[in-house]
């Protein structure tokens, strides 16, 4: 079997990373970081036509009809750019929440014991249930009500505990307050009230297991884009009249970051084949400890100016702590990986 790219799946990859690179390069990341603005509707809108959203949507509905592989091939890229936004939940939610697939609706998450990114953005919430409850799908079909302004999503009734729910967002944000999020570029809020009963998506929707993957998909998108920084600058910067990658100890730092980005691309890429939940589990393990552990040594590659506002690793240092927490945390899926082999 032939496991490499095909030529289609490498211009995918090309084309989100050339639309990404023009529309939310370092230029207007850092302006966006300095700014503090929200999320960019037109970008959003731009992603939506270029079939970020509804990838794997059938063509028949508008979608673009391809795969979980080829969603997991654009979040890595997702994940190199540190573009903000719930861009999972509002594919997750494509095809079940109108606007959604265009970019005219904002969808996040609502995880419980979890706080809520980009709330004041949100046009709609996707309400996630316990990994343990399977979230294979004997649900009713999900409403589609109104658009980016009218999200009225909380007309029916909540059905068993497996989740994938939408709730009216207006409801829950007035009952959230704001906490400090550690990611500058996500801000975050605390659902403290009560929520209205919530529609199911379509039958067959596994929410948190793709939302996992396609973060571990991220995760690793970030992991790479470490491993560059740091090569670059240990092959440009000089100590001692040479180069600091001709030493050792940062050849064995950019060796550890190259391996542990390979290792999590393996397991991700098969977790997109087989979309095992075990394999996913272990994949999103992988991923979170090559996104957060690179971007340590990305940091210490860089040495003092790495510790500084004006150097980008610490955003992404920051983006993989936060996106570890999020979707399926380590805990949960060691405990998931433990049960697999019993």
């Amino acid at each position: 079997m032939d496991f490499q790219l095909s030529d289609d799946q490498r211009a995918l990859k090309a084309g989100i990373r050339e639309l990404l690179a023009g529309r939310f390069g370092r230029d207007r990341m850092r302006a966006d970081l300095d700014g503090g603005t929200g999320i960019d509707r037109a970008l959003w809108r731009e992603l939506g036509e270029a079939g970020l959203f509804a990838l794997r949507l059938p063509e028949a509905r508008g979608g673009v009809g391809l795969g979980l592989p080829e969603s997991v091939l654009l979040f890595e890229e997702v994940g190199r750019s540190l573009l903000p936004g719930p861009l999972i939940a509002t594919h997750l939610a494509a095809g079940a929440v109108k606007g959604a697939a265009e970019g005219r609706a904002v969808i996040a998450v609502l995880d419980a014991g979890q706080p809520v990114a980009h709330l004041g953005d949100a046009d709609g919430l996707l309400v996630l249930g316990p990994w343990d409850a399977g979230e294979v799908g004997d649900a009713g079909n999900a409403r589609e009500s109104g658009d980016a302004g009218d999200t009225g999503f909380g007309a029916g009734e909540g059905r068993g505990p497996a989740g994938g729910m939408l709730r009216d967002v207006v409801r829950i944000r007035e009952a959230a307050e704001p906490v400090r999020s550690l990611d500058p570029f996500t801000p975050l809020w605390r659902v403290t009230g009560p929520a209205r009963p919530a529609e199911r998506l379509p039958d067959g929707a596994r929410p948190r297991e793709e939302g996992a993957l396609l973060a571990a998909a991220e995760q690793l998108g970030s992991a790479a884009r470490t491993t560059e920084m740091a090569v670059q600058h240990a092959g440009a910067r000089e100590q001692f009249g040479s180069p600091i990658g001709s030493f050792q100890a940062v050849k064995h730092l950019c060796a550890g970051m190259l391996v542990r980005t390979e290792l999590a691309r393996s397991a991700v890429y098969a977790a997109a084949v087989t979309a095992d939940r075990a394999e996913i589990a272990g994949a999103k393990l992988l991923a979170d400890d090559a996104a957060v552990r690179n971007a340590r040594d990305c940091l210490q590659v860089h040495g003092g100016m790495g510790f500084t506002w004006e150097a980008d690793v610490h955003l992404h240092l920051k983006r993989a702590w936060l996106r570890s927490g999020q979707w399926l945390a380590a805990a949960t899926a060691e405990e998931a990986l433990a049960a697999d082999l019993c």
